[in-house]
């Protein structure tokens, strides 16, 4: 796609080129009175800006090819980057340099998109993924995500520049730049085209709810910050105050910026409950209504979702109804009562989970919070889900979140039999909801995902040092915490993709695949609309969840989820029918591990029916009658 066809929407800030080489530079600095442009390789003095409305300032200059470095002086003394830079090739402290949006050569003129009832997430961290740590050192891997884990999106944590080499991305500080040891934008658009072209979706993370500290120099150009709220990160970004409409433009430019240069499939907002916005349209909102105008424009599905620790049906609740119109967002209560079932944890926000009660709620009606007290935030907590598509909901067993903001980041994998990892695999992947995988975990990836950074001051390092052991104290996790800054506490979260496993991982990665392959063959193990029919059922004595599943079309479903580490049995009274085993556990162990099976056949009557069950069992029943 060239210019031509972005039809109604041009980025207006940055370097933008007009032709081969004039170059029109535009930033807003309502903060400084006299702005100058320099460009470094034509060794001329800097040019100065002309003011506008606003606080904008802008120029065109002649003679400025791609690749060109510049940077913005403000009243002759502060020396700064461009906030809009589409490219940092030296760093968040070095000069910006021109990219020509329109170089790339794609290829995906006939891509659509994905609709978003059939995502299938792979989460992954681009630096961890492959030994390169690169964008296009993931394509070689697409095969394998596609056609051996059956995925159907991966979604990218951060990739905004951040400061040097090793990061999770949430300390971006140049949201429009790629970051430029990971390949740049070259190599993002390289990444995005292949997954196209394999007939996947990308999926990437933002962060509009802060900037990191280091290379962040947002505040001297204007008021993007604001004290009048305080987030985990400090001052919040002023989307409500004085100025705020310069601050909203600039954040909603970068959403359709991703959706429109980068044929991003759809973006997930991190932490929208850091996000403070008290005028009439919230910047969610106005942000969502962006991108699907743009997606509307552009002819593709394009979606947005977020995370958010809210529990507030707001955030996926059509505009018309007073939300803010979001096509989906992550359900941290399913992860919570799911790792309670499983490990039994009860510190931290683990102490307001119920076990099996509550992951029945959570497959239910999408948040166990529904404005009950909780013992962990002290007040009563979230408000009413019920009438919510359960497809507007994204689960998992793991993330980066809730893997890495773990002591020693350590898997299910190292926690629970790899029987039990089936159990959980099966309760994402055969859940009404949207499924997310976090990158490894198909197959039991055992290496820890840890937090690191790469910062170049040592107090900033100390803070971040004592800020993780602080977050750490009310789970009451035992052994040293891995320093942050330390490269090999990266290189220890690096995982392998491809080569031999051994048999219980090679079982798990078949396992995942066989879940895969069901929820997208039977219509009632999908994703479930509107009009969808679910009821979860827990026998909480005997450890099990029965899920009864009806779809628009084809059989029901019958899924039942042993959670029990020894053999057990209930007694199903519902729902009544004829039901014949499609796909259970108990049958996919490596040779030498047979277990008992789950019956062929139900039969479930007025009198009910005994369905004996081995340890950590998964069985999937279609009805016949």
């Amino acid at each position: 796609m060239d210019s031509r066809d972005q039809r109604d929407w041009q980025l207006d800030l940055g370097a933008n080129r007009i032709g081969s080489s004039v170059v029109r530079f535009r930033v807003w600095a309502p903060r400084a009175k006299r702005v100058f442009v320099q460009v470094l390789d034509q060794g001329r003095d800097p040019f100065p800006m002309e003011p506008r409305e606003r606080g904008y300032f802008d120029l065109r200059v002649e003679g400025v090819r791609a690749g060109a470095r510049y940077r913005y002086v403000l009243d002759d003394e502060k020396v700064r980057p461009d906030p809009a830079a589409r490219f940092q090739p030296d760093g968040v402290h070095e000069a910006s340099a021109v990219v020509d949006p329109d170089s790339f050569r794609w290829t995906d003129r006939g891509w659509r998109g994905i609709g978003f009832k059939d995502l299938i997430i792979y989460e992954l961290h681009t630096g961890t993924f492959t030994p390169a740590g690169t964008f296009e050192a993931i394509i070689p891997h697409l095969e394998y995500l596609k056609q051996d884990v059956g995925i159907t999106a991966i979604e990218l944590m951060p990739v905004a520049q951040f400061p040097g080499t090793r990061n999770w991305g949430y300390d971006g500080t140049y949201l429009y730049a790629p970051q430029s040891t990971y390949g740049g934008p070259q190599g993002l658009k390289t990444l995005v085209n292949a997954c196209h072209a394999a007939g996947l979706a990308v999926i990437l993370d933002v962060v509009y709810n802060h900037l990191g500290p280091e290379g962040n120099y947002l505040a001297d150009f204007g008021p993007y910050f604001t004290d009048r709220y305080r987030t985990p990160w400090g001052d919040a970004i002023n989307y409500d105050g004085p100025d705020s409409d310069e601050v909203r433009h600039f954040m909603i430019s970068n959403a359709l910026y991703w959706v429109t240069e980068y044929h991003i499939d759809a973006l997930r907002l991190d932490a929208i409950h850091g996000i403070y916005d008290f005028s009439a349209s919230h910047i969610l909102q106005d942000l969502a209504a962006a991108v699907h105008e743009q997606a509307a424009r552009l002819g593709r599905q394009i979606f947005v979702t977020a995370e958010s620790a809210l529990n507030d049906a707001r955030v996926i609740t059509p505009p018309g109804l007073g939300g803010y119109g979001l096509d989906g967002q992550w359900n941290d209560d399913f992860h919570h009562a799911l790792r309670t079932v499983l490990t039994k944890e009860r510190a931290g926000y683990y102490q307001d989970y119920e076990g099996l009660r509550h992951l029945a709620t959570a497959m239910q009606d999408g948040f166990v919070y529904s404005g009950q007290y909780s013992r962990y935030h002290r007040r009563r907590h979230g408000n009413s889900s019920a009438g919510c598509a359960p497809s507007r909901f994204i689960v998992f067993a793991q993330n980066h979140d809730q893997v890495g903001n773990r002591a020693l980041g350590d898997r299910l994998s190292t926690q629970v039999p790899c029987e039990a990892l089936k159990v959980a695999a099966a309760a994402i992947l055969l859940s009404p909801n949207i499924p997310l995988l976090f990158m490894g975990e198909e197959s039991g990836e055992t290496a820890p995902f840890l937090y690191f950074i790469d910062h170049g001051d040592p107090a900033l390092v100390e803070a971040v040092r004592r800020g993780r052991r602080a977050e750490f104290a009310s789970f009451a996790w035992e052994g040293e915490i891995p320093d942050p800054q330390d490269p090999l506490t990266c290189e220890r979260s690096r995982i392998r993709i491809g080569g031999t496993l051994e048999p219980r991982r090679a079982a798990l990665l078949q396992w995942t695949r066989q879940l895969i392959e069901l929820r997208t063959a039977i219509p009632a193990l999908g994703a479930g609309g509107d009009r969808s029919e679910h009821h979860v059922r827990a026998y909480e004595r005997e450890h099990v969840l029965v899920i009864h599943r009806r779809g628009e079309r084809g059989p029901d479903a019958l899924v039942v989820l042993s959670f029990n580490g020894t053999p057990s049995s209930v007694l199903l009274r519902e729902p009544v029918g004829h039901w014949r085993l499609r796909l259970d556990s108990a049958g996919q162990e490596p040779e030498g591990d047979r277990l008992e099976r789950p019956p062929q056949e139900l039969v479930v009557g007025s009198e009910g029916m005994t369905l004996p069950l081995p340890a950590y069992a998964v069985a999937v029943f279609l009805r016949v009658a």
